[in-house]
């Protein structure tokens, strides 16, 4: 992307989703170091120094949503909550984050749901394909508190806990030439997916050929022929448009990003800190989604320029119909993973 166009959506995307956040501030946005620490003596609170890690690049709609937030963080809580947002994977995969969370060398991480299922089952509910009818029954389900802190609280005697979300998008597959409008087209390709169980499933009930492996290698393995192509949000185009010419909308999960916190330092905040993060967490949330749409909606316009074509008569109740298996495995083998997607549909009507 041109340096100017990533100038205009970087400044686009925090317009979005901190106005309304800093528009509403408790402090004066003026107010210095000195006197915020101050204020935090006066409070009595501790002072809280933190090291949010995420693997986005700098541009990503994820960064400027979340140096936003820790912005806000700061001058909300008179200096006692300070988030460093490192983005670019400087701190090394999602499930070594969570595992620096949980050894104590880290405080937050932005983690996918889907990386977050090999932690607890209640997470790997929103790696079952079509679980949701539709995005607007996706952030219903988001924003049912009561059902949502269920799933944070899954990993509360792990070491950490979820506390937001951030929309990720549809996930559809993209390939090298071959449109996908039926399950059928996927017979003999080989589809990089997430090192997950849940989604070497799908590929297998949908006839492709599952290959895990990391996001970073996506682009040469289409281009040396290891894959036909993967699956995954929109916006991967922006890093791979140049191999893969053919984006197909069978929209066959949805799965959110998730913004977790150290147990530990969670425990250690008052309930004044503990209120401000969540308050503030939530408004990015719901304003993050029309700053997530207009991420995905630049992306399509620029890939479109690289000749990128998009198949959108996608017969999506075969896919359904080809994933039923997988429901029915889980209502076998994992009846608690089972309940909870009976949950959360039901959480949609």
């Amino acid at each position: 992307m041109k340096k100017n166009r990533i100038v205009a959506l970087a400044g686009a995307i925090l317009m979005t989703v901190s106005m309304a956040l800093t528009g509403c501030g408790g402090s004066n946005a003026s107010q210095t170091a000195t006197q915020a620490a101050a204020g935090g003596e006066a409070s009595g609170e501790k002072t809280f120094n933190i090291k949010l890690g995420h693997n986005m690049a700098e541009d990503h709609a994820v960064n400027i949503a979340l140096k936003g937030w820790a912005d806000t963080v700061k001058e909300k809580s008179n200096g006692t909550i300070n988030i460093e947002v490192v983005p670019n994977g400087v701190l090394g995969s999602e499930t070594d984050m969570i595992s620096q969370i949980q050894g104590g060398a880290l405080d937050m991480a932005k983690v996918s749901a889907a990386t977050l299922g090999n932690f607890s089952k209640a997470y790997t509910a929103f790696s079952v394909p079509y679980l949701f009818n539709d995005k607007e029954s996706y952030f219903k389900v988001l924003e049912n508190q009561d059902l949502m802190k269920e799933v944070y609280d899954a990993t509360a005697d792990q070491g950490f806990r979820g506390f937001t979300w951030l929309d990720s998008g549809a996930r559809s597959f993209y390939t090298k030439d071959k449109e996908i409008r039926k399950p059928e087209d996927l017979k003999g390709l080989k589809i990089r997916t997430m090192d997950s169980q849940m989604a070497i499933d799908m590929m297998n009930a949908l006839g492709g050929s599952a290959t895990a492996m990391g996001y970073g290698d996506i682009y040469t393995a289409i281009q040396q022929g290891v894959i036909d192509g993967a699956e995954n949000n929109v916006t991967a185009l922006r890093d791979h448009a140049d191999v893969a010419k053919v984006y197909s909308y069978d929209m066959h999960t949805m799965i959110p990003d998730i913004v977790v916190i150290s147990e530990k330092v969670w425990n250690e905040m008052s309930d004044n800190q503990k209120q401000i993060i969540n308050e503030t967490a939530a408004e990015m949330s719901s304003n993050y989604k029309q700053a997530w749409k207009e991420f995905e909606d630049q992306v399509i316009n620029d890939v479109k320029g690289k000749g990128v074509t998009f198949v959108e008569d996608v017969d999506i109740p075969a896919f359904q119909e080809a994933v039923k298996p997988i429901y029915e495995k889980l209502q076998k083998d994992e009846p608690d993973t089972y309940a909870l997607c009976e949950k959360i549909q039901a959480a949609q009507k």
